[in-house]
């Protein structure tokens, strides 16, 4: 079957989320949104193992509640990219907002470029999936914010060190952080700790590292060694102590 090409030029984001459900519910495998500006929802709560290509800039929540689909971006990506996700796969060739991967459980969310505050807040894992957002450049404040499982790792390609932005892990009750270089104590949020980064540890990620660089075409192995911290919480409970009962 022919891949589905749609103008979203001046399309209202409702009758075009609308075409799109149409197209996969008859079976197409394959679309193409071009002059996407803006328009919100994409991909929302779509199953099954259809791709959509998106040409321009996406509006928020792309790929909410997604289980399955593959969206593939030629452009920046507006707020929460990866909302709540299931599985599948955002691929941002370009930058995201705030929020990325927000109360994701599932899939892989790949952002090229930077992202901006609270990324991966309260990602999570869900009936036996793992979440994973891979930032290539850097994050801003309150990265991994209440992270309940998964993994985040950012690279910080152009950017020395990778995160410079506090609040690491505030609130971090599961999953990991694992970021490329040194990343300073007073970076960390509340409830998060470094730990030593480990062979094991790298072994574990190289197969995430090769499949994000694969996808933008950037060599690995610069990625390939230990030069990375890893952030995990302190404990279970890391707001326990701001609580009192009688």
């Amino acid at each position: 079957m022919e891949p589905v090409v749609i103008d979203a030029k001046g399309v209202h984001y409702t009758p075009l989320n609308k075409q799109i459900r149409a197209a996969i519910a008859s079976g197409v495998k394959e679309i193409v949104l071009n002059n996407v500006l803006g328009q919100r929802f994409i991909g929302n709560g779509l199953r099954g193992d259809a791709k959509i290509t998106i040409n321009g800039v996406p509006g928020g929540d792309l790929g909410m509640f997604m289980s399955g689909p593959e969206c593939e971006v030629f452009g920046d990506a507006e707020h929460a990219p990866g909302n709540t996700m299931d599985k599948g796969s955002l691929v941002i060739h370009g930058s995201a907002g705030d929020a990325v991967a927000h109360s994701m459980r599932g899939g892989k969310v790949f952002v090229e470029g930077n992202i901006g505050y609270r990324g991966g807040i309260h990602m999570k894992e869900y009936e036996g999936k793992r979440p994973i957002l891979v930032v290539g450049g850097t994050s801003h404040a309150f990265l991994g914010e209440y992270m309940a499982g998964g993994l985040i790792l950012v690279l910080g390609i152009g950017h020395e060190p990778a995160v410079q932005d506090r609040g690491i892990g505030s609130g971090i009750h599961g999953g990991e952080i694992v970021i490329r270089g040194d990343v300073s104590d007073r970076l960390l949020g509340v409830g998060a700790k470094k730990v030593e980064f480990t062979d094991e540890d790298l072994q574990r990620l190289t197969p995430v590292i090769e499949e994000f660089c694969g996808r933008f075409d950037i060599d690995p192995s610069p990625f390939l060694n230990m030069d990375y911290s890893r952030i995990i919480p302190a404990s279970s409970r890391p707001f326990a102590g701001k609580y009192t009962w009688e």
